[in-house]
């Protein structure tokens, strides 16, 4: 018993805390731009369901912790509309309701009688929210702990390998793949690990002239943290030359963070972009379960790391956690600005609606695309968790929390 509650904590404390931490950090951007622009804000709950702590602000915001710590949320002063975008009847009708309540003007101060472009900028301020806690998250780790880089000098070449067919030899130094420069073997396999089947052009140092070779990696199975996965694979191997501990200054840690997330933006578009023409199988993707899963795997393995080292374990489970955060918020500000009604990216659709024909569009309309796009997410989440609770992953789930 003591066991699997041990091992619960490693899978379920670590996942709810990242979650929350991301999701309320996304929501205070919201809240931040909004109180910002003069919007009047209900209430910011730390978590769902009711609340354990709450007290009221000089504004009247209710600040609120509640007990199911799976995120949190902003309320915008009026904002009963499911859809978030009342058209021009129900605008007529708000305003007269809060001018006989409230006085006329009052109107002002509610979210959907701002300008479009504050309603635009409030929109944006939670996936902004998101790449900015990333940029920070890792600028974080590079200012304190600096970054391991790893020569990119190839000690071997597989037999038959892409690798191999490009023409790479033992001693090359891979320096650029498709244009864009490589510190060492950590970016190199990152960079091909999502390009599977696709031809890329590598620069490559060999012997102080630099060339140009082509290599397609090929699919291969690849061990995470999630579980077993598909990804591109050269066939070569490190010269194992010592890694270097490349350690940054505050301003440059700031620089490499944004990088960093700049970096994870496009990997993740492109990914993206892959799924949706075929490339990719649906069976990659991943839901709430996998990130659970891959949040506990990775805090064991920082325990399992230092097995005598109490403080060592903690720093590397916090090392860990933040690394996985930042990678995780990039992940969900650019889930939501996907044009999906109910995600925040659909509500930028409708205001680009609006922008254009200088009207919302109907309730009727706007309703429509709420529940296509709920049952799309829902579908979408339930495919992902499905994947996750696959019956061979789930017995290796499970039998984790027992082992």
């Amino acid at each position: 018993m003591l066991a699997l509650l041990a091992n619960a904590a490693f899978y379920v404390i670590p996942f709810l805390v990242i979650i929350t931490v991301i999701v309320t950090i996304h929501e205070l951007g919201h809240f931040i731009v909004a109180r910002a622009c003069g919007v009047a804000v209900d209430r910011f709950s730390i978590g769902f369901g009711r609340a354990i702590v709450s007290f009221k602000d000089r504004w009247g915001v209710e600040w609120r912790i509640a007990w199911l710590p799976l995120g949190g949320y902003v309320k915008f002063a009026g904002d009963e509309n499911v859809a978030s975008v009342p058209d021009q009847d129900d605008l007529a009708s708000m305003r007269a309701e809060i001018a006989l309540s409230e006085g006329v003007g009052a109107e002002k101060r509610y979210f959907f009688f701002k300008p479009l472009w504050q309603r635009v900028l409030v929109v944006l301020a939670g996936p902004a929210a998101n790449f900015i806690l990333s940029i920070a998250l890792f600028a974080l780790l590079f200012g304190t702990l600096g970054e391991v880089v790893t020569p990119g000098r190839i000690g071997t070449v597989d037999p038959g390998s892409p690798a191999q067919h490009a023409g790479f030899l033992p001693g090359d130094v891979i320096v650029a793949a498709d244009g864009h420069p490589l510190r060492g073997f950590e970016d190199l396999a990152e960079y091909v690990v999502y390009r599977d089947g696709v031809s890329i052009d590598f620069g490559v140092n060999r012997g102080g002239t630099l060339i140009h070779l082509v290599a397609t990696p090929a699919r291969r199975q690849i061990a995470s943290f999630i579980g077993a996965q598909t990804g591109g694979q050269l066939g070569i191997r490190s010269a194992l030359g010592r890694p270097q501990v490349v350690h940054y200054d505050p301003i440059s840690a700031i620089g490499m963070g944004a990088e960093r997330t700049w970096q994870g933006v496009t990997t993740t578009g492109y990914y993206l972009s892959r799924l949706v023409t075929g490339h990719v199988g649906l069976d990659q993707l991943h839901g709430m379960v996998g990130i659970a899963h891959a949040s506990g795997a990775i805090a064991k393995q920082a325990v399992n790391d230092a097995p005598r080292d109490p403080a060592g374990q903690v720093l590397g489970v916090l090392v860990n956690m933040v690394a996985l955060a930042a990678s995780l918020s990039i992940s969900i500000g650019i889930l939501n600005l996907l044009p999906i009604p109910v995600l925040d990216g659909g509500h930028l659709l409708f205001y680009a609606y609006e922008g254009v024909v200088r009207r919302p569009l109907s309730v009727g309309v706007q309703m429509a695309g709420y529940r296509v796009g709920l049952a799309l997410l829902v579908g979408l989440m339930l495919f992902a968790n499905g994947n996750d609770l696959h019956l061979q992953k789930m017995f290796h789930f499970f039998g984790a929390l027992f082992s």
